[in-house]
């Protein structure tokens, strides 16, 4: 399948909160593996592909094409029921999208993603994934 935009809504939805199980799935296996920077890269797609699930319940239009989880946050409206928690994780999640795919910012990076920082990665991220599931 090319694009998921000329999907029905509901069609829509299911395969952003498909791919986002699967990314889940994946976080879960790159921990067990110790593959700790793919731990977070994988967390910050969970989240991400979530809030276009939602988008789509929203809008006929295809969510945008960014990875920016505190926009996309706030393009759907969902900031205005967000505890200040859920804000903090957001702001932790964004830079591991982003400076996973660059070398300069990989090897700091890869220093901070430890076993128990990863776990408590997946923690908040499956926290953060059930609740706006529940918004679906």
């Amino acid at each position: 399948m090319k694009s998921n935009e000329f999907l029905p809504m509901n069609d829509r939805i299911r395969y952003w909160l498909e791919m986002s199980d699967y990314d889940f799935d994946t976080a879960n296996a790159m921990l067990e593996t110790k593959r700790y920077l793919y731990v977070g890269f994988m967390c910050h797609q969970v989240i991400e592909k979530l809030l276009k699930a939602y988008w789509c319940k929203l809008s006929e239009e295809p969510p945008l094409k960014i990875h920016s989880l505190s926009r996309l946050t706030e393009k759907t409206g969902l900031d205005r029921h967000m505890t200040e928690e859920q804000f903090d994780f957001i702001d932790a999640l964004e830079p591991l999208n982003i400076e996973a795919r660059y070398p300069s910012y990989k090897e700091r990076l890869m220093k901070s993603l430890n076993i128990d920082r990863c776990k408590e990665l997946l923690r908040q991220t499956d926290e953060l994934r059930v609740w706006i599931k529940n918004k679906l």
